[in-house]
């Protein structure tokens, strides 16, 4: 059989690894269903208000679309003249399963130095690299400080920073080196910060840093009873927010749903910011017709890059198929996503099949099936049952696994109402409805 070409093209428009960058066409705006958030009012207003520097936590269910929010976030502040550093810390410069305050402030340091380059003198900065020069060069045997320079030693940040992403063994060492030091690294780093702002071109009026992707830092308990997610927001939140220019940390879901909620309120001076899942299905479990047609608009904007005659209707042999396809989803935009690219994957000439789609579904069920373990489908029975959650460490990580999620939407009054519900993935499991057929009973 002839592979259709097409199908080539809708493999690669659905990518669920990539955030849509600011302005793309294919972005559509689902703020009316996900409870009428909007990031440039709950983030972006309280940087163009405040006259004081800002620290804010922007968190949802990774995969939600929070990068996509973000970059939106930078485009939109650079329009109002902030000059923005952006970047996603997971990608060359922290490993998600093992992150320690210090490991953050390499990163932005890292990260500010390189943007900012060209306006600031980066030389307290370097001064205070050159004074761990002996220390570093054990751990890192190809670097060499003898002389401070900027295009020699901005970039071995990098290399410190790469060491701390991809050795483990190197990490602990560069830890224990830096962390006495985090003090007067910051010291540094401000009084770059504050040069370069000077020299900024007068179409700035300040500098913001949004360190994206922390929300990934996989929970772990200490024999002390608290997590690192409390250690590094809680414990070192005043060295977090010590960086002399505005600044957005992503933060993990299940940290601001924990016991410390109001500390980070308290802490930050706002509530955390918060991107849930678009409403595909409502409380009472019936079809959300307002946010399933919003998917289907954004399938449809994907579409139209490969070509623009064919209608997301018309795409599947059944119309049942996207429907199923959609709520499957659970209205988080990853999974949507990469349902899409499997059906895909499964199909060999258009339109798109029952059985592909069915495959699609199989094997995204099979995923979260293996991430629940046998004491926690009581409670998932118990929260698609109630719709709530409780506070303690059980509900926090099904929270942080997405085997949970979180819905809002505006009541007549406009006040905000949360509520939450167990992945519709998995309501067809048969662990799933055991543990549900015996809390009915």
């Amino acid at each position: 059989m002839v592979l259709d070409t097409r199908i080539k093209g809708l493999y690669n428009v659905f990518d669920p690894g990539l955030p849509l960058p600011a302005g793309d066409p294919a972005y559509v705006d689902c703020n009316d269903v996900r409870g009428e958030g909007d990031i440039l009012i709950d983030i972006g207003k309280d940087i163009l208000l405040s006259e004081d520097k800002t620290c804010q936590l922007y968190s949802g269910h990774r995969g939600a679309g929070k990068s996509t929010e973000l970059l939106r976030l930078q485009k939109d502040l650079d329009d109002k003249g902030f000059f923005v550093v952006y970047f996603a810390a997971d990608e060359q410069d922290i490993e998600p399963q093992d992150v320690e305050f210090s490991d953050i402030l390499l990163a932005c340091t890292r990260r500010i130095l390189e943007a900012l380059k060209d306006n600031g003198n980066p030389l307290p900065v370097l001064e205070w690299l050159k004074n761990l020069a002996q220390d570093l060069k054990d751990i890192i045997p190809d670097i060499s400080l003898s002389e401070v320079t900027v295009e020699k030693d901005i970039p071995t940040f990098a290399k410190i920073t790469a060491k701390i992403q991809g050795e483990p063994t190197q990490r602990r060492k560069i830890r224990n080196l830096v962390n006495p030091h985090t003090q007067t690294l910051i010291q540094a780093l401000n009084q770059f910060i504050n040069d370069a702002r000077k020299k900024l071109p007068e179409k700035y009026v300040d500098i913001v840093v949004i360190t994206d992707n922390l929300d990934r830092i996989v929970p772990i308990m200490y024999d002390d009873g608290r997590s690192n997610h409390e250690k590094i927001f809680l414990d070192y939140n005043e060295q977090l927010k010590a960086l002399d220019c505005h600044l957005v940390y992503t933060v993990p879901i299940s940290l601001v749903y924990s016991g410390n909620g109001t500390n980070l309120q308290d802490i930050y001076a706002d509530i955390p910011s918060v991107l849930p899942m678009v409403m595909v299905h409502t409380p009472n479990n019936e079809t959300y017709e307002r946010g399933l047609n919003k998917f289907k608009q954004l399938l449809q904007e994907r579409i139209k890059r490969v070509d623009t005659s064919i209608s997301i209707v018309q795409l599947f042999a059944d119309t049942k198929d996207l429907d199923e396809l959609c709520l499957m989803s659970g209205g988080h935009l990853r999974n949507l996503i990469l349902l899409m690219k499997e059906a895909i994957t499964y199909t060999d000439s258009l339109p798109i099949s029952t059985k592909a789609v069915q495959k699609s579904i199989s094997s995204l069920r099979n995923t979260y099936h293996n991430t629940v373990y046998a004491d926690q489908w009581s409670t998932l029975a118990s929260v698609f049952l109630s719709k709530k959650i409780q506070n303690d460490e059980k509900h926090r990580n099904l929270l942080f696994n997405r085997c949970i999620l979180e819905y809002r939407y505006l009541d007549a009054k406009n006040n905000v109402c949360c509520w939450y519900d167990v992945h519709p993935i998995i309501r067809n499991i048969n662990d799933f409805q055991t543990a549900f057929a015996a809390l009915k009973s």
